[in-house]
């Protein structure tokens, strides 16, 4: 996973990860909450999930929520994974500003 906290961007799924995770979900219903939002765009694997969400709880991101005997783990974003979306979304707003500042002024 390429994302980086210190001014960096985050990948897409890992931002969609940290969004789903603003209500603890388990994992397939995290696939279904990215698909949903991206109409589709962005479909996940299984392995590709888990080896996210594996690399996110290592970063101390997100978190587990609660487990059901084992079957299903629920996983909900962390203080500091809530912090690095908020510095994203930051990040995307200021990219978005200067795209339509420069290509508004184009047309």
């Amino acid at each position: 996973m390429r994302d980086h906290v210190k001014g960096g961007a985050l990948t897409e799924v890992t931002f969609y990860i940290l969004f789903s995770l603003f209500t603890p979900r388990h994992g397939y219903a995290i696939m279904q909450f990215i698909e949903e939002e991206t109409g589709g765009r962005l479909a996940l694997g299984a392995g590709t999930l888990y080896g996210a969400l594996s690399t996110l709880e290592d970063k101390g991101w997100i978190a587990l929520h609660r487990s059901n005997k084992g079957r299903k783990k629920e996983y909900l974003v962390t203080v500091s994974g809530r912090e690095v979306a908020e510095k994203e979304l930051a990040r995307l707003q200021k990219l978005e500003q200067t795209a339509t500042r420069i290509i508004g002024g184009c047309l």
